[in-house]
């Protein structure tokens, strides 16, 4: 057989066919919560409602996407919640005027905000990269000391009160609106066709993939390895600096504790669409879905009535459900 003949698996024609399907799993289910959304409250597919949740759910579904990059590689990152946080809270305590109520540094004028919150994002993701990638530490344990360590730097510049009165550039993200729709829903989805075209149509997508699913045989055939995962670590943190600024935006200001929880929602939305939390499986558009119809779900109950505190138990409710599907109709079991 020559050296690059192709050789063809019996069905291996039909799984594109099969990963389109799975990423259309989620929209029957989305159209059934709308229907009952409905009949609890007419209120629920009302515009004003509509773009609430997706408002709501843009900020959060940035982390999603950052997530879900890193998932697809066979890593995880359990700090991208307390870079949502830290990295909009270094922003406003370097530009916020010294004294006072704003207990701000004065050290840079407003127009910097913005450029700091996503350098302090780039910064995260490349200390990710060095001890994962570099040091090839657990990205699960390193993640995870980042997060607390991150959180606790957050509280401590803040020193556990709330960063207000913001500069205008940070605001603009959260505020505006383009065509009476915020700007910050269609960065969300601006980034999420950027992720689908780069995911589904590009040799770093197919990279990601093959990396998550046999890294070893990823570097047998060329794949630069450690480059693909350098950058997609440091891009996830940079978008979870970005959905921070959305949040902060709207909010109009950054809290001690943003970001702290945020976690368990971006994974039962990734598991939920498909995304397997072994490596190699799932897609951008599946895990829109997933925070999509999480977010429906949470706003139908918030119109039924349910405490807010019932919403927390309902996330890892979803999560068991989703590993326990994934189990029944994959045969594989979730390391």
């Amino acid at each position: 057989m020559p050296d690059n003949a192709t050789v063809t698996l019996p069905g291996m024609r039909r799984l594109p066919a099969l990963a389109r399907l799975r990423d259309l799993a989620l929209i029957p289910a989305i159209i059934v919560v709308a229907i009952v959304g409905q009949a609890v409250n007419p209120v629920f597919l009302e515009g004003g409602n509509i773009i609430n949740v997706l408002q709501t759910m843009s900020e959060i579904a940035v982390m999603v996407l950052a997530e879900t990059l890193v998932l697809v590689a066979g890593k995880m990152d359990l700090s991208l919640e307390a870079t949502f946080g830290l990295a909009p809270g270094i922003a406003a305590w370097i530009c916020l005027p010294a004294g006072g109520s704003a207990h701000g540094l004065g050290w840079l004028g407003g127009a910097w905000s913005v450029p700091l919150t996503l350098l302090v994002g780039l910064a995260i993701g490349l200390l990710n990269s060095l001890l994962i990638v570099r040091f090839g530490l657990s990205a699960f344990i390193v993640t995870l000391g980042m997060q607390i360590t991150l959180h606790g730097m957050l509280t401590g510049i803040s020193g556990g009160k709330t960063f207000f009165n913001l500069p205008s550039s940070m605001l603009y993200i959260g505020t505006a609106e383009w065509g009476g729709v915020p700007v910050s829903i269609w960065l969300c989805l601006v980034l999420f066709a950027a992720g689908v075209g780069v995911l589904g149509w590009t040799r770093a997508g197919r990279s990601l993939y093959a990396i998550g699913g046999n890294t070893d045989a990823a570097k047998a055939a060329g794949i630069r390895t450690d480059r693909v995962l350098w950058v997609a670590i440091t891009t996830a943190s940079v978008l979870a600096a970005v959905g921070g600024l959305m949040l902060t935006g709207r909010l109009a200001s950054v809290a001690a504790a943003q970001g702290t929880g945020d976690i368990f929602t971006v994974f039962a939305a990734a598991v939920i669409g498909g995304v397997s939390l072994n490596g190699g499986k799932g897609t951008v558009f599946g895990a829109f879905t997933g925070i999509l119809l999480l977010y429906m779900i949470q706003n139908v109950l918030t119109l039924a009535g349910v405490p807010a505190q019932w919403i927390g138990a309902f996330n890892g409710a979803i999560i068991l459900v989703a590993l326990i599907l994934s189990r029944i109709t994959s045969g594989k079991r979730q390391e």
